[in-house]
């Protein structure tokens, strides 16, 4: 039986996601990766590949029920089981504009497809791990989905209701040997954070440190993650100041 665990990250092609798979990739995982763009999706597998992966990459809407039941169903064919689920994908819709002036449509968009894919991919992979009782979820949040930021609009109420959906899935899953948390980031050097921020004048993290964190909270089984909001950055300052 192959032992290496099974890691399946969501919206893998770029930024964090990109960084999460060659991070992954190093450790000798085996990767279930998808995106919606595809050419970026297979350089990304590419990567993965050449540091010596194996990778099973889909090119998916992870907002689409029909999308996530064929990623999930080929990643368990090709390995058997999902040990880590990454629910990374996510958009920010058309940059800074203040609610009263939000495109009902992107409104829209970024909540469908923000909050309605942590839920799906979670809801399909969740029995195999309850069968094994082993699994670990991480669902990736934001400072503005604890704090509303004026022109950050519907991504940063998306983020609130991933906040509320991780807290839901951990109080369900106590005692199942399955844990659920969210980490935020941070402020990264991202296609994402020039959007939001176009005008950016100040330091910005770099989606490999935060990626470093985040591999060590999915690996580690003996830390007790459920149903906690991890900072990454304040994780990568501690560990500098030891």
């Amino acid at each position: 039986m192959n032992r290496k665990p099974v890691v399946m990250i969501t919206g893998a092609s770029k930024g964090l996601g990109r960084a999460l798979t060659l991070a992954f990739a190093k450790q000798g995982v085996r990767l279930a990766i998808c995106a919606r763009g595809e050419e970026l999706l297979r350089k990304v597998e590419l990567e993965a590949q050449d540091l010596g992966a194996e990778v099973v990459a889909i090119n998916a809407d992870v907002s689409n029920a029909k999308d996530v039941e064929r990623f999930v169903s080929i990643a368990q064919e090709a390995y058997g089981r999902v040990d880590v689920l990454i629910n990374n994908a996510s958009v920010f819709g058309p940059g800074p504009t203040l609610l009263v002036d939000y495109p009902d449509h992107n409104f829209e968009e970024v909540l469908r497809v923000n909050t309605l894919n942590p839920f799906l991919v979670t809801k399909h992979v969740l029995p195999g791990m309850l069968t094994r009782n082993k699994g670990r979820i991480l669902n990736l949040t934001s400072e503005a989905g604890k704090t509303g930021f004026a022109e950050w609009g519907a991504y940063g109420i998306s983020k609130f209701a991933v906040e509320g959906l991780t807290q839901t899935w951990a109080d369900e899953l106590q005692e199942t040997g399955v844990s659920v948390c969210m980490v935020d980031p941070g402020e990264m050097d991202t296609e994402m954070h020039e959007i939001a921020v176009p005008d950016c004048d100040y330091e910005l993290g770099d989606p490999n440190d935060v990626a470093n964190v985040i591999l060590s909270i999915a690996l580690d089984e003996s830390m007790e993650v459920n149903g906690m909001r991890i900072e990454a950055q304040s994780f990568l300052n501690e560990k500098r100041e030891v």
